[in-house]
């Protein structure tokens, strides 16, 4: 663990190093690791035993973890425990505090942490909700600047998060607004380090699947690759349940093929925490139960991720960054209790900087397994065994798979072949209107219902004060002993519930109405602009379109007098061979160029998956 000294005299010998020693020692390769260890005290089962066995675990992984982000790792004790097994591999590490209870955030690396904070998230569930917890843990975002070498290109800064539950489906989620305003701030806590130049390194529970607004948010507007969906851009977007993944005609998955191919990490048939109370009060009592991996696993779906970026870099020629691999870990169970380590289970991926003369503007996309057979209600998906394919990319490149969601997604403000203008720190990709349209309408409902709710709470307190009132009163004039007391006791109850009533309205549905407005204001700027886009973008391409066509019928026009010129001329066969070699080349050239400007500065929409 770093102190205050060690953490100046590493500021102080970055700012007076040479530039040319920028950047010596730097690692190849990082691997990275997130786990939600749901170490919730007095209500996780065999919490300390777990959690114990998740520190051996990460110690003794085939790959060994070098930057590790935690999640509900509630207790200081538990990530001592924890740090004690893996201090070996991962000397480095900051234990993050927030709210009431804590924010349940840790950060293990093998390199000094050399700048950490901790930035609350504005909108976090609601104190009423006291059965939930969300609000009192005070979630945010545990960010943490790592130095892996000399320089300032060595910076490696890493944002760890839990962001609300959903509690709900979808279509009945009162916290999807809440949601999709962490995913917001966190996406520009990214950017911001991205436009720094440094590498940046998302990752946590983010209690969303690729199909949500919160989602594209972050792919958008964060310069950063999901690295999952890098490696598999055919992987679902929700659980087999959902009406989205169900409109892709995939059929059930078993549960082999959602860690392999999905990397579900969540809900699992194979996660002994989501078995049933009757399969659970078994296996506690020693009876050893088997799952089949071949069983079909409807539920399951993907709510841990890694994103990733090399940063915006203003060199002509950035450092590329190749995504090697991504899985699913932590899967086994505890060796003497049998049960699972956690109710999630774990993303790691390696990454590295890719050798010299690789491609830099370009995202190379993995190649597609092919797609394994529907399901009947009987039978089974088999799993198709296909080898992992690198994508090489730097952060400025749009993602290469946000086609592959459902619904318009993004648009990209040049092809993906674009030269080094797409690696500028100003550049910005927007969504559809549309999507933020959805987004203010989420916002709108919001705010209506904060404020009737603080209508309702200030009422409720304003009628306390009068009930109470009446009952003093009535208490003066009461000559029965037992009455009184009664009169007093509901006087005393009454009042008590009204005043919470009032703080609340007045105070926390006021914070969160305000905290709502600032959100609102950014999505109508965003939306402003991708407008402007919309406008700009649409205009140029149909002036190009026009001039190409323009271009093309006078182009077959001098086609059709060439020819007639040279039946005339009754050349030689060489002669003609050759002129008829200049006027192809001619045309291809004037083809190109017509192609450029009919395809540049474009605006894409993706369709329906």
């Amino acid at each position: 663990p770093f102190d205050g000294r060690s953490d100046c005299l590493e500021k102080r010998h970055c700012l007076i190093m040479k530039p040319a020693e920028a950047g010596v020692g730097a690692p190849s390769t990082i691997n990275i690791l997130t786990y939600n260890c749901w170490g919730l005290k007095y209500l996780a089962k065999y919490r300390v035993e777990r959690l114990q066995e998740i520190g051996r675990s990460i110690a003794a992984a085939v790959t060994t973890p070098e930057i590790v982000g935690l999640q509900e790792c509630w207790t200081q004790e538990d990530y001592l425990a924890i740090r004690r097994q893996t201090r070996h591999i991962l000397p480095h590490g900051k234990f993050y505090h927030s709210g009431i209870f804590g924010g349940g955030l840790a950060i293990l690396s093998k390199w000094p942490i050399v700048e950490s904070n901790m930035v609350r998230y504005p909108l976090n569930g609601r104190p009423t909700a006291f059965f939930r917890g969300d609000w009192y843990v005070g979630k945010g975002v545990a960010c943490a600047s790592i130095q892996t070498a000399q320089g300032k290109e060595s910076i490696v800064e890493v944002f760890c998060t839990h962001l609300h539950a959903p509690y709900a489906p979808e279509s009945e989620d009162s916290y999807m607004c809440h949601r999709t305003a962490q995913a917001w701030e966190i996406a520009r806590l990214m950017r911001q380090a991205a436009e720094r130049g440094h590498a940046v390194i998302g990752l946590g529970d983010f209690n969303l699947t690729p199909s949500s607004l919160a989602y594209q948010l972050i792919t958008t507007h964060a310069p950063v690759q999901d690295v999952w969906r890098a490696l598999h851009p055919d992987s679902s977007i929700a659980s087999a349940t959902h009406p989205l993944e169900k409109a892709r005609r995939r059929g059930i998955p078993n549960a082999r093929y959602n860690l392999r191919e999905n990397g579900t990490t969540c809900d699992s048939v194979l996660n002994t925490w989501r078995w049933s109370k009757q399969q659970q009060k078994q296996l506690f009592k020693g009876k050893s139960i088997l799952v089949d991996q071949t069983q079909p696993d409807p539920r399951a779906k993907r709510l841990d991720y890694i994103f990733f970026s090399g940063g915006l870099s203003v060199s002509p020629r950035p450092t590329p960054w190749r995504i090697d691999s991504a899985r699913v870990g932590m899967t086994e169970r505890h060796p003497t209790l049998d049960c699972s380590l956690s109710d999630h289970f774990s993303v790691e991926a390696t990454v590295s900087r890719a050798p010299p003369g690789s491609k830099t503007n370009a995202a190379v996309k993995p190649k597609q397994s092919p797609l394994p057979e529907q399901t009947s209600d009987t039978a089974l998906r088999t799993l198709t065994n296909t080898s992992l394919h690198p994508t090489l990319y730097t952060s400025y490149n749009p993602s290469p798979t946000s086609s592959l969601l459902p619904g318009p997604f993004t648009r990209t403000p040049s092809p993906p072949d674009a030269p080094s203008d797409q690696g500028s720190a100003t550049s910005q990709q927007y969504l559809p209107s549309s999507v933020y349209d959805e987004i203010l309408a989420l916002i709108t409902s919001d705010r209506m219902r904060a404020h009737r709710q603080r209508r309702l709470r200030l009422f409720h307190f304003v009628a306390s004060i009068i009930i109470s009132m009446i009952c003093f009163i009535a208490i003066w004039w009461s000559s029965h002993a037992g009455i009184s007391f009664m009169l007093v006791f509901v006087s005393t109850l009454n009042l008590g519930g009204g005043i919470v009533q009032g703080l609340i309205g007045g105070l926390f549905e006021g914070s969160e109405m305000r905290a709502l407005k600032e959100f609102q204001w950014e999505m109508e700027k965003c939306k402003e602009s991708a407008e402007t886009v919309d406008e700009k973008e649409g205009a140029v391409t149909e002036g190009d379109m026009k001039q190409v066509s323009v271009d093309n019928e006078g182009q077959a026009e001098g086609r059709m007098m060439r020819k007639h010129s040279l039946e005339e001329a009754k050349m030689s066969g060489e002669e003609e061979k050759e002129l008829w070699e200049k006027v192809r080349a001619s045309e291809e050239y004037s083809g190109k160029e017509n192609r450029r400007r009919g395809q540049g500065r474009f605006v894409e929409f993706h369709g329906n998956a």
